[in-house]
């Protein structure tokens, strides 16, 4: 099985604003958590649909601090201006909110939740 080949980001990281992907739905629960459908398409996933009966749409829920990312993301915002929010909502995790935010946008980014501009 091959590695995904690593994106080359140009410009600064904290500079790009993210977007979420078109092809997404989602919706915020009553507790605040936001869940997100994943689409499963494609051949294989076909394959797995009719003879495994795996589901068309996963749900995903994120945790609490995708949830807060998620919801802000606004298409005008930007990594940068998303960390600060999260440092505001979680003052007591402020030393480690960089890397985590970071490690989440490229976990969307990847899985292509979101495209950074």
């Amino acid at each position: 099985m091959r590695k995904p080949k690593a994106k080359v980001v140009s410009g600064n990281y904290m500079d790009k604003i993210p977007h979420i992907a078109e092809n997404h739905e989602w919706r915020e629960l009553d507790d605040g958590i936001v869940e997100v459908d994943m689409l499963h398409k494609g051949f294989y996933a076909k394959i797995a649909q009719k003879f495994f009966h795996k589901p068309a749409v996963s749900h995903i829920k994120l945790d609490k601090y995708g949830s807060v990312v998620w919801k802000n993301i606004d298409g005008e915002r930007t990594i940068y201006d998303i960390v600060g929010k999260m440092n505001e909502t979680f003052p007591e995790e402020e030393s480690d909110m960089l890397k985590r935010v970071i490690t989440f946008f490229s976990t969307l980014e990847m899985n292509k939740f979101v495209v950074l501009k």
